[in-house]
């Protein structure tokens, strides 16, 4: 560490105080709202805002406003981070309180997938109709296809498939694919919808994007399409993403660019009003890919979303040793 010792006063200052440890130790797990860390804790908004500002203050969190919500999340790097690790480490796991905490916030975690499940479930049989709302899926998918190149791919991994379209897209230029996807429903839809398309090398299963199960860097292509916004820690399943991602091969992430659109969070489950490029590039980064690039697609209205493409790569190992 290279901190100075007022530095080091200031930090454990900060988190030398219960309730602001606790918060470390909430966002430890994931990025969270101010609501949510208040419901977790059982405290007053204006508390645990005074609280939060304390520890941004001291460079500790980090607070970014996304549409009327605001969240926070604990650095990625730094000596800040460091500390602040080493000083949940040191923590008792069994630490009543904390396990109390870790409770409070998987109920939320549990109310806010039932709400998603829910939602997904209601919209499963037109849920194409519904992105068709916001955005020309013709001009997206051009884009797609120009992002991927023209392959062929050895492997081709779809993660949080929906309907299965990013599938029956790329995958009859992949000589396998794999789609993953957590709703039963929508994983049926994609079944339907790869079997008409006479994919026969395309595999479909119930699976996580958090904790994919799928062996690290055994895809050329990975693809996470219109699927961060609905997620609590859009960068950890980017850094699962990633991981998938063989030397030389490439991950594609399309989503849409910052917007105050309000009504996506209150009738279509998003958590996330777009993403910043600058984080996009971090999380990506992050996650071990280089040559990130950007693709805007405006909105044909003016009240409409723009779409983004982004695209990195894990660079081969003779490439890195010649650089």
């Amino acid at each position: 560490m290279s901190l100075e010792t007022g530095q080091a006063v200031e930090i454990l200052r900060a988190a030398g105080e219960p309730t602001r440890l606790r918060i470390l130790a909430l966002l430890a797990h994931e990025e969270l709202a101010v609501l949510e860390i208040c419901r977790v804790l059982d405290q007053s908004q204006p508390r645990v805002s005074r609280h939060l500002k304390l520890l941004a203050e001291a460079g500790l969190v980090e607070r970014f406003p996304d549409g009327a919500w605001v969240f926070y999340r604990l650095l990625t790097t730094g000596d800040a981070r460091r500390l602040t690790d080493e000083l949940l480490a040191l923590i008792d796991p069994g630490d009543p309180i904390l396990l109390r905490d870790a409770e409070n916030l998987q109920t939320v975690r549990n109310e806010r997938s039932a709400e998603a499940g829910a939602y997904f479930a209601r919209n499963a049989d037109h849920w194409n109709e519904i992105r068709s709302l916001y955005v020309s899926e013709t001009a997206v998918e051009a884009a797609i296809m120009r992002a991927a190149g023209g392959g062929p791919f050895k492997r081709l991994v779809d993660l949080g498939s929906g309907t299965g379209r990013m599938l029956t897209l790329l995958g009859p230029h992949a000589e396998a694919a794999v789609g993953l996807d957590l709703s039963q429903q929508m994983l049926n839809i994609a079944r339907n919808l790869v079997a008409e398309a006479g994919l026969t090398r395309c595999e479909l299963r119930h699976g996580d994007i958090f904790g994919t199960r799928l062996p690290g860097q055994s895809a050329d292509l990975v693809v996470v399409h219109q699927v961060l916004h609905y997620l609590g820690d859009p960068g950890a399943a980017l850094r699962e993403a990633g991981r998938l991602v063989a030397e030389g091969g490439r991950l594609i992430i399309v989503d849409f660019a910052p917007h105050r659109l309000e009504f996506l969070r209150e009738q279509h489950q998003h958590r996330r009003l777009g993403f910043a490029e600058s984080e996009m590039e971090r999380w990506l980064h992050d996650a071990g890919l280089t040559k990130v690039r950007a693709m805007a697609l405006p909105p044909a209205r003016g009240d409409g979303l723009t779409v983004k493409i982004w695209t990195a790569e894990r660079v081969r190992t003779s490439q890195r040793s010649v650089a």
